[in-house]
């Protein structure tokens, strides 16, 4: 059971729950973020050991293109900004992967495609644990390997420096849902779970003003909010999709919800020290304030962590900011 309830933060879905902003067409200046064209892509191949299987997996990370060699942890390559979901545990000498983001073709060139699945772990016909996962891709980055169920949330820095008081958020997506009227539960420590409500693609930029104090704990302001979710799948590509971020407390805007949009204190980032802590949102900034930390990310899924339809895929190309 130790082994079991170890392994299962290796598989978690990065997924977080989210609210519906209408996209709009901003004028202005279209601003990429670095490798947001997502041409070049890291190729890391990963063998698993033994016991589960023994495959080689390639995980894909947004940076320069190269290819690694080695069960070796991933950092960050080239300063790129990006994150994914696709990760390697360690756990009491066995190593498996995650895998869940995948360069894709887009016209005459690459992508990043987020898919909804379930992963498996067999260890010699006694453990049989599936786990639904998502896929994600944020800004930020992941320290590697996971080792125990401790250290799934603080593993994950979110967020990059930024101080910038951009108008939007342009991409491109598609998307392609599961159909599924319902949403699973699938977490390996019971059996699969319904869970009410079809699952949706999402997107959301948070933009914080953070402040460290002396003993390095985190607290931040929010200073602008963007949310998309995506419950139907399109026909193609949607290009130059823009949606406008709302500017300091955004609790009187039509179609704000507490659940969704509202103040949060469950991410966690390294502080100063390089200690991971909680980043916990301690009010609304105003509309003029200057943020120091921009948070973007996408997800196949919106419901938490083991929650989801398997299948639901998103799509996203060419991510940028407009001013």
């Amino acid at each position: 059971m130790m082994l079991q309830k170890r392994w299962l933060i290796g598989l978690a879905c990065l997924a977080i729950s989210h609210a519906y902003c209408n996209p709009m067409g901003e004028a202005g200046k279209f601003v990429p973020i670095k490798f947001g064209d997502f041409e070049q892509w890291v190729m890391r191949p990963v063998k698993e050991s033994g016991i589960i299987g023994g495959a080689t997996k390639t995980l894909y990370e947004v940076g320069p293109t190269q290819s690694l060699t080695g069960n070796v942890p991933y950092t960050n390559k080239g300063g790129s900004p990006w994150g994914t979901s696709n990760v390697m545990a360690k756990v009491s000498g066995i190593t498996k992967t995650n895998q869940s983001v995948y360069r894709d073709r887009h016209g005459g060139g690459y992508c990043a495609k987020l898919v909804t699945h379930i992963e498996q772990v067999k260890v010699l016909g006694l453990i049989n644990i599936k786990v639904l996962a998502a896929g994600s891709l944020y800004l930020g980055d992941m320290k590697e390997p996971i080792t125990g169920t401790k250290e799934g949330p603080k593993a994950l820095n979110w967020g990059i420096p930024f101080t910038g008081h951009p108008k939007a958020v342009r991409f491109d997506y598609k998307v392609a849902v599961s159909g599924e009227k319902n949403r699973i539960r699938q977490t390996g420590f019971s059996g699969r779970q319904t869970v009410d409500g079809p699952d949706l693609c999402v997107a959301v930029l948070y933009l914080q003003q953070r402040h460290e104090d002396a003993a390095g704990n985190i607290t931040a302001k929010r200073v602008g909010t963007m949310v998309v979710t995506y419950g139907k799948s399109t026909a193609g590509w949607v290009e130059a999709a823009t949606y406008p971020i709302m500017y300091g407390d955004i609790r009187s805007r039509n179609g704000y919800d507490a659940t969704l949009m509202g103040l949060r204190s469950c991410d966690y980032a390294r502080n100063s020290h390089g200690k991971s802590v909680p980043v916990k949102e301690v009010g609304w900034a105003t509309a003029n304030d200057a943020p120091t930390h921009l948070i973007l990310q996408f997800s196949s899924s919106h419901g938490g962590a083991y929650v989801g339809s398997p299948g639901n895929t998103l799509w996203v190309d060419n991510v940028g900011l407009v001013y």
